[in-house]
């Protein structure tokens, strides 16, 4: 597998939990396993794939250690790198910006010269609207812990699955 490295920003713990859970499943050290709001770019630099977590807040906002870290991490060149993304939401207490933290983290990167990957259907969830789609698809793995924890280990799984085959071997 390539080098990866796991960012993540989580207020209640909850997208850390998930990153963690990432990590084990891909026998990433916990070493490179990084809080946004602590990591500097130069630390995450020698990663081949950079797998970004981060909860949306309120009405579609993004973490508040990605707030701080994302503009840090777009004025940097990640030219070939591999950048995957997933975050948490509620569907239900906001459905027309499930994710949106997603597509923040995504429009944030699109000119770093990085290559995304992990792209899932929306068809298995109930929301309005989201940032983080771009042709159907989301921009990465969302994950409601809110009203579908029972579906997280299995959209969890799958997405490995998929990620494995388009990116990290």
């Amino acid at each position: 597998m390539k080098k990866a490295a796991i960012i993540y920003g989580s207020t209640t713990g909850v997208t850390e939990d998930i990153a963690r859970q990432i990590a084990k499943k891909l026998n990433i050290d916990s070493s490179s396993v990084f809080d946004a709001g602590k990591v500097k770019t130069d630390d995450i630099l020698p990663f081949e794939v950079l797998i970004l977590g981060s909860s949306t807040w309120g009405v579609g906002d993004l973490q508040d250690d990605w707030e701080l870290f994302l503009p840090k991490l777009g004025k940097t060149d990640l030219s070939g790198k591999v950048i995957v993304i997933f975050g948490t939401g509620d569907s239900c207490s906001y459905p027309d910006t499930f994710c949106d933290a997603i597509g923040t983290i995504y429009q944030g990167l699109r000119n770093t010269g990085c290559n995304f990957y992990g792209a899932v259907s929306a068809e298995d969830y109930h929301f309005d609207d989201s940032s983080a789609l771009v042709e159907g698809m989301f921009v990465g793995l969302p994950l409601d812990e809110v009203n579908e924890d029972e579906k997280t280990e299995k959209r969890i799984d799958n997405w490995l699955i998929q990620l494995k085959d388009e990116c990290l071997n």
